[in-house]
């Protein structure tokens, strides 16, 4: 915690601790859409695997750095193409995040809330979940799956769960 007279949000602060107040915001609204949907207990892997992932589309979508209450609303129909099935949401991560990189190297400044997303990124790529196979066919037979928990599993990198996860969310509210 900061002593009184010392906070600082935008590292002009003369070297104290910069408060990544863009990714989490995002990860606030990410976290809203996701609680307002309830889609899933709060406390899951699958929950955060959304969180993470919608908190990483709206971070990045942030082209300008204007991300403010006042937008949410407005940006909604962005995150929602940005995260539909048929996007290629996983390349567009890669080149917003090198891009982001890239720009914090050359400026030389601290970015607390490019090293959350980047933490973010990670987890969602090197975390695996295991989640019902939708490509699996029943049995001989043609019976069906009674339970969800009877089916064919299959293991899948969280970013895959939680990114139809967000968009669901970002439909339901």
């Amino acid at each position: 915690m900061l002593h009184r007279g010392q906070e600082s949000t935008d590292g002009t602060g003369g070297g104290e601790l910069t408060v990544p107040m863009a990714w989490l915001y995002a990860e606030y609204i990410a976290d809203e859409l996701l609680r307002t949907g309830d889609l899933m207990p709060p406390t899951s892997f699958e929950f955060r695997a959304g969180r993470d992932a919608l908190a990483l589309t709206i971070f990045l979508s942030d082209t300008d750095g204007e991300l403010s209450g006042i937008r949410v609303v407005t940006q909604l129909e962005t995150w929602l193409s940005l995260t539909a099935y048929d996007q290629p949401w996983q390349d567009w991560v890669g080149e917003r995040m090198s891009k982001l990189t890239a720009e914090a190297a050359e400026s030389g400044a601290d970015a607390p809330d490019l090293a959350l997303a980047e933490a973010a990124w990670r987890w969602l790529e090197e975390t695996e979940l295991l989640a019902p196979d939708l490509d699996a066919v029943p049995g001989p037979g043609g019976g069906s799956v009674t339970g969800e928990d009877d089916g064919p599993k299959v293991w899948t990198p969280a970013w895959q769960l939680g990114l139809p996860l967000g968009h669901l969310a970002i439909h339901l509210f």
